[in-house]
């Protein structure tokens, strides 16, 4: 069976530049796709649907992420890297202060991750676009959920330091390759 690891933390951390990298070393991935889903809402003119509905934007996202680890749960001896968990959506409801479905909740159980390593705001870094309108305040504020919402699933994320691209994805190969 394949590990399944979690590269998690607020938005504008370095999460997908880090994906791309692990991708263009030849490592299995799981690319974020909240973007695809704001694109795709925006094109039905929703400018934000996370903001204007979280519930719809949540049950998309967290059944586009269930499928993608259902996907490489047929993989075999290979690492899988995901850009974010089920977890993510979780904690962003928790951050909007909205109920999670008790499904997601079950599903948290069911679906598990060998290795969740985190990245910690950084405001060098942090950016904002079409479709992350987060300010790096409020990224610091989701950045806490995120860690509660792993920690309470009795997960202990690594945190990834500060550094290039190169320096972050090695940190990582690095302590996998010890386990």
């Amino acid at each position: 069976m394949a590990s399944k690891i979690v590269l998690t933390g607020g938005p504008g951390t370095g999460k997908t530049t880090i994906m791309k990298q692990l991708d263009t070393l030849g490592h299995v991935c799981q690319h974020e796709i909240s973007r695809q889903i704001i694109l795709e809402a925006q094109k039905n003119g929703i400018e934000q649907l996370f903001l204007e509905d979280p519930l719809a934007f949540s049950q998309a996202l967290f059944q586009g992420r269930k499928a993608q680890y259902l996907e490489e749960s047929l993989a075999i001896n290979n690492p899988v890297f995901f850009d974010r968990g089920l977890p993510d959506v979780v904690a962003y409801m928790d951050y909007l202060k909205q109920q999670s479905p008790e499904k997601f909740l079950k599903d948290l159980d069911k679906y598990r991750y060998d290795y969740v390593f985190i990245l910690p705001p950084w405001q060098a870094i942090h950016v904002q676009d079409n479709e992350r309108y987060e300010s790096f305040e409020q990224g610091q504020k989701i950045h806490h959920f995120i860690a509660n919402r792993y920690e309470n699933l009795g997960y202990r994320p690594i945190e990834v330091p500060v550094g290039t691209v190169n320096q972050r994805t090695e940190f990582i190969l690095n302590h996998l390759s010890t386990q």
